[in-house]
């Protein structure tokens, strides 16, 4: 199973864990990209305002789904960029947020790789354009709730994949074939995340 070989933090194991809706905790999430610039480096960014919803039971993690909504235009610079910088990124050749504000991912399966991993697929609208995902996960452990702590539901993961941005129809800057003169098509990505799920049996309805 995908949860249960793992011990939570308040020392009960992913099987305890509630099945339900899991909330993303966007105090504990981030969401960061790069791609090769000049193929001298990878520039890195990330987007400052995303929601997910996870629905899960932890029995059968087989069957769970994900959907994610980013806000595209909270795209964030962690290199100081120049004047008008951010608000090309922002603009019809690259982002594209007046036409296309949001970004969003919904998957379509799940397949276990391993005790604490798996692939998960889905679908990722970018700029209009709609195209299969994958994301490599790994289960970082969760617990049922901590009472007055954090009497919630807790899990966490890491996930990792790349697209070709062609795919989603942003051309622009890509090296010419047999050169790294541009900005490269393929793009990773980086998320760390937690979610808040269903409370303790115990503070229901308090």
């Amino acid at each position: 199973m995908l949860l249960s070989p793992l011990a939570a933090h308040a020392g009960d194991t992913a099987a305890d864990l509630p099945a339900g809706s899991y909330k993303i905790d966007k105090y504990h999430s981030t969401l960061i990209f790069r791609a090769n610039h000049l193929g001298f480096s990878f520039y890195s960014a990330s987007f400052a305002d995303f929601d997910a919803t996870l629905e899960l039971d932890p029995v059968d993690p087989a069957k769970a789904s994900l959907s994610v909504d980013i806000n595209a235009a909270s795209l964030h610079l962690t290199a100081t960029p120049p004047d008008g910088f951010r608000d090309m990124l922002l603009g019809p050749d690259w982002l594209n947020v007046s036409d296309h504000p949001k970004i969003t991912y919904r998957s379509t399966g799940i397949e276990l790789t391993g005790a604490t991993t798996a692939v998960v697929t889905g679908d990722l609208t970018f700029r209009g354009v709609t195209r299969p995902v994958e994301l490599n996960v790994r289960f970082n452990g969760g617990y049922p709730g901590l009472a007055v702590y954090d009497p919630q539901a807790r899990i966490g993961f890491s996930a990792t994949g790349t697209l070709k941005r062609s795919d989603f129809s942003m051309s622009y800057g890509l090296p010419p074939e047999g050169s790294n003169l541009g900005v490269g098509d393929e793009v990773e990505f980086v998320i760390e995340t937690e979610f808040s799920g269903p409370p303790l049996k115990e503070t229901e309805g308090q």
